[in-house]
């Protein structure tokens, strides 16, 4: 049971998070969600008006602490900005291959549900994306200045190259149940940065 100044709205998304990763949007009732978090039928609407509402507020709140990781990949640990960059990627890779759904990307699992039923989600999904693709963007701007990566690249197009490459990456990886488009994707990664190749 919760304590009563416990964040109750809070807890609900973090409860329904693994489950929605698990299984999807509309497969998940109110009811499940609620029962997981030990929260009355009647109080999930004094948080949320809707279940588009709650969907939405979950992408959001998925977003805010997703960011805080890649932000502390991008500038932690030594190395120059492209490597950074790298370490990125293949974080990815290991999260995205693992068995457990909850490493799995919020956006990949819902993004192709949800975005023609719910313009709520669907504007969460685009501001989430579009915050990550700007941090993308000053990763490979600050690998140009440090030298690491060709200047004659453009930060923004390649950032929004690179992650529409690792989202399609992914969907192949769950539809193949194998690595070989995380290695595609790398490899790609590499051309695309044009940083040489990783020895066999």
């Amino acid at each position: 049971m919760l304590a009563a100044n416990a964040d109750v709205r809070q807890h609900i998304l973090e409860v329904a998070k693994p489950i929605m990763l698990g299984k999807g949007f509309a497969a998940v009732g109110l009811n499940e969600i609620l029962q997981a978090a030990g929260v009355p039928k009647g109080s999930f609407y004094h948080y949320f008006e809707s279940k588009d509402a709650f969907g939405e507020a979950l992408l959001d709140a998925y977003f805010a602490g997703y960011l805080e990781q890649v932000d502390a990949v991008l500038t932690a640990g030594g190395g120059s900005a492209a490597e950074r960059l790298m370490r990125y990627w293949a974080r990815w890779r290991e999260t995205q291959a693992s068995d457990d759904p909850q490493c799995k990307c919020l956006a990949v699992k819902l993004g192709a549900e949800v975005s023609d039923q719910s313009e709520a989600m669907r504007a969460a999904l685009l501001r989430g994306t579009d915050r990550l693709v700007d941090r993308l963007t000053r990763a490979v701007a600050e690998a140009i200045a440090d030298g690491s990566v060709d200047s004659t690249i453009a930060p923004y197009a390649t950032a929004v190259t690179l992650y529409q490459l690792w989202l399609g990456a992914s969907l192949l990886a769950k539809i193949t149940r194998t690595g070989q488009p995380f290695d595609a994707a790398i490899a790609a990664t590499r051309r695309i940065l044009s940083l040489p190749d990783q020895p066999a």
